[in-house]
């Protein structure tokens, strides 16, 4: 049985090979010798979208920001902003742009990383350069990676505080109008949002098993020929818990094979590199 760090607290907490165990949803070569309280709040980590309705403090959100401002950035570059939203307007607003999506509205605090160039761009026409480095697409992934980076962090120190989390990549389906909404200046584009709030303890959320390390783990070189018996076996690892959640029960490949079966399944990103030139990237 799985371990829910928001259901009721248990009668013993989780070791961490309990914790690697649920990761996996199996046993996996991963010895839990060296351990901290950073390595627990990872792996304990799991998507939460029902929310209580109560707010997220300011100390909280400039405390995560800081911990989002500890992440490594490219260059020192710092090419990312965040837009936090709590205003219920706004939040629907972006809520039915993004699939529609009503976790958006009930969270109490929506963020939305963005991969911004703006900054950038300003600074190198104040100091009297054209800045045609910021036209590539290297620019535009440096600022997407910069993103990503941060919110990772931030999204750690939010489950340490005990505060739950839940990406939204829907933001992308509508980039042009999430930007409106935003005010976006040129050159800033939303990356993926995030619906941050403090769990529902009545609704119990497990954690979603991983890939076992033989099939994402590969040394020196990458090897082609993987275990095929260790993708069925995650496939039925799969079938497990979402029989267990109440979801439809179609293990992990057949999920990924509707997710990119054809460019409708891409739910109107397929057209992401026109939208960024219309919003100011050059993407050469």
């Amino acid at each position: 049985m799985s371990v829910s760090r928001f259901a009721s607290a248990p009668e013993t907490s989780p070791t961490p090979a309990d914790l690697v165990r649920q990761r996996y949803g199996s046993d996996q070569p991963a010895a839990t010798a060296e351990w901290n309280a950073a390595l627990e709040a990872i792996l304990s980590h799991r998507s939460v979208r029902t929310y209580l309705p109560k707010p997220v403090s300011e100390s909280v959100l400039q405390l995560i920001v800081a911990a989002a401002q500890s992440a490594p950035t490219s260059s020192s570059l710092q090419a990312w902003s965040v837009v936090a939203v709590e205003d219920p307007e706004r939040r629907a607003k972006l809520a039915e742009l993004a699939s529609p999506n009503p976790q958006i509205i009930s969270a109490p605090l929506f963020l939305i990383w963005i991969a911004d160039l703006s900054r950038l761009r300003k600074i190198t026409t104040e100091q009297g350069k054209t800045g045609q480095g910021l036209d590539y697409l290297e620019s535009f992934l440096l600022a997407a990676i910069d993103a990503s980076l941060a919110a990772q962090n931030a999204l750690v120190a939010l489950e340490s505080l005990g505060l739950g989390t839940c990406y939204i990549g829907g933001i992308r389906n509508h980039p042009a109008e999430v930007g409106e909404i935003l005010g976006l200046p040129p050159e800033a584009f939303a990356v993926f949002g995030m619906t941050v709030g403090y769990p529902d303890p009545a609704i119990e959320t497990d954690v979603k098993p991983r890939l076992p390390q033989s099939l994402v783990l590969h040394r020196e070189k990458y090897q082609t020929a993987q275990p095929k018996a260790d993708l069925a076996t995650y496939d039925d690892t799969m079938r497990s818990f979402q029989t267990d959640q109440g979801m439809a029960v179609r293990g992990w490949t057949g999920v990924v094979a509707s997710r990119i079966a054809d460019a409708p399944a891409l739910k109107g990103r397929h057209v992401l590199l026109d939208v960024l030139r219309r919003m100011g990237f050059k993407v050469k």
